[in-house]
C-alpha cells in the first residue's frame, strides 16, 4: 500500500512539473492572463481545485505582497502534492522565462523583439484567455445583485484610481461589506482545501520572511559583499510589491538604476524582453542579475525575488483555510471574491485590452480565437500557436 502511495505521489509530482512547464512555455500576457491560463488548465480541465477554492486562493494571493500568479501556482502545487509539488509547480512555470531572459542578457541585449508581430498576436491571445476566465468566475462568484454591485464598485475603484494600494484597499473594504451582508449566510457548497503544511512550519516561514527583511540590510552593510547586496535588493523588491508584476519595475529601477548598478538603457531593453516572453514578469529580475553578474547573478536574483512569495504563501495558507470555514469570515470572503471579479475586469481593460486591441482587425482576430477556445473547445496551446502565427501574418496588412 505504501509503495502504491509513493508511486502515486511521484506520478503527481511528474504531472505537476509537466503541466506547469507547459504553462510556463505558453502563458503570455501578464499576471491576470496567467490566472486565466491556470483556471483553464488546473480547474476547468484537470479539476485539481473547485471554483470556490480557486477563487479563495486567488483572493488571498491578491491580498499578499508579491507575484500573485506565481503564488497561486505555488499554492496549487502544494495543495496537490505538498511542498515539493509547490516547488516543482514554481520551477515549471518560471524556468522557461528565466532561461530565456538570462540568455537574452548574455547574448542579444540589443535585439528589439517587443514590437514583433507575433508578440502582438500573443497579446490578443491574452485578451481571449482572460475574457473566458472572467466570464467563468463571474458566473460562480457574483450570482446575486449584491455581489454584482460589489464587483462593479471594485471595477470602478481600481479603474479610476490606479495606485499600488488601491487593490488592497478595495479587497479590505469588500471584506467588511461581505462580512456585514453575508455573516449569517452559509455557502451552499462546503469546500475543503487540503493543505499539507503544519501551522508550526507556517509560523517558521512567516518568521523567516520578516527576519530576512530585517537582517539582510544589516548583513549588506556589515559585509559589503556585492552578492549579499544584490540578494538584499531583490528580496526587498519581491517583498514590498502590491498590485502585480508591473509594480515591481519602479522598485527595481530605484534599487539598481538610480544607484548606478546598471544603465537605464540596459534596464529598458530587459523590460521589453520580459514583456515578450511567457511566465511571470518577476523574471525580469533574472535578466537584471545576469546583466550585473553573469548567469550566476541571474540565478541568485531569481531565488531572491521569488523567495518572499514562497514564504508568504506557505505561511498564510494553513491559517487561511481555518479562517475561511468560519461563517462570518466566509461572508467576508464572498465579498472579497466578488471584488476580485471586478479587479480582474479592470485589469482586463487596462492594460490587457488597451495594449492589444488597437484596430478592427485585432478585434476580429480576438473573436476568432475566443470562438476557438470557448465554442470549438480547442486547448489553450493551440490558441497560443494560432495567435502567434496570426499576429505575424497580420503584419502584412
Amino acid at each position: 500500500m505504501s509503495k502504491h502511495k509513493a508511486n502515486r505521489g511521484i506520478k503527481s509530482l511528474i504531472e505537476i512539473l509537466f503541466v506547469s512547464t507547459r504553462l510556463g512555455l505558453t502563458s503570455f500576457g501578464g499576471p491576470i492572463a496567467h490566472l486565466g491560463y491556470f483556471h483553464a488548465e488546473y480547474i476547468h480541465k484537470r479539476k485539481w481545485l473547485d471554483e470556490k477554492n480557486y477563487a479563495d486562493l486567488v483572493a488571498l494571493c491578491q491580498f499578499l505582497p508579491g507575484p500573485a500568479s506565481s503564488q497561486v501556482g505555488i499554492g496549487i502545487g502544494v495543495i496537490r502534492a505538498g511542498i515539493l509539488g509547490g516547488i516543482l509547480a514554481f520551477i515549471g512555470f518560471t524556468l522557461p522565462s528565466v532561461i530565456t531572459l538570462i540568455l537574452f542578457a548574455l547574448i542579444v541585449q540589443g535585439l528589439d523583439i517587443a514590437n514583433a508581430g507575433w508578440i502582438h498576436g500573443l497579446k490578443i491571445v491574452a485578451v481571449v484567455v482572460v475574457a473566458h476566465a472572467i466570464l467563468g468566475m463571474a458566473q460562480k462568484l457574483t450570482p446575486d445583485v449584491k455581489r454584482k454591485t460589489i464587483a462593479l464598485l471594485a471595477l470602478l475603484a481600481t479603474l479610476l484610481w490606479q495606485t499600488a494600494f488601491t487593490q488592497v484597499g478595495v479587497i479590505i473594504i469588500s471584506a467588511f461589506i461581505g462580512y456585514y451582508i453575508y455573516q449569517q449566510q452559509k455557502e451552499s457548497t462546503e469546500s475543503v482545501m487540503p493543505f499539507p503544511v503544519s501551522r508550526r512550519f507556517a509560523v517558521i516561514c512567516l518568521g523567516l520572511f520578516f527576519g530576512l527583511l530585517i537582517l539582510l540590510p544589516v548583513l549588506s552593510e556589515v559585509t559589503a559583499s556585492r552578492w549579499i547586496q544584490m540578494f538584499d535588493h531583490f528580496y526587498r523588491s519581491g517583498s514590498l510589491v502590491f498590485g502585480g508584476g508591473h509594480v515591481v519595475l519602479p522598485l527595481l529601477e530605484r534599487e539598481f538604476v538610480l544607484t548606478g548598478w546598471l544603465s537605464e538603457e540596459a534596464f529598458l531593453a530587459g523590460y521589453g524582453a520580459a514583456q515578450a516572453v511567457p511566465g511571470p514578469l518577476f523574471t525580469f529580475g533574472s535578466y537584471l542579475g545576469a546583466v550585473m553578474n553573469g548567469w550566476q547573478g541571474g540565478l541568485l536574483a531569481t531565488v531572491a525575488i521569488f523567495l518572499p512569495a514562497f514564504l508568504l504563501i506557505l505561511g498564510a495558507l494553513p491559517f487561511w483555510d481555518t479562517l475561511r470555514r468560519n461563517p462570518k469570515i466566509n461572508g467576508a470572503l464572498m465579498g472579497v471574491n466578488a471584488a476580485v471579479v471586478g479587479i480582474l475586469v479592470s485589469a482586463f481593460y487596462e492594460p490587457i485590452w488597451m495594449s492589444s486591441i488597437l484596430e478592427p482587425l485585432d478585434f476580429a482576430f480576438a473573436a476568432l480565437l475566443f470562438s476557438m477556445l470557448v465554442y470549438w473547445k480547442q486547448p489553450p496551446w493551440v490558441i497560443v500557436v494560432t495567435g502567434a502565427m496570426g499576429g505575424l501574418f497580420m503584419t502584412f496588412f
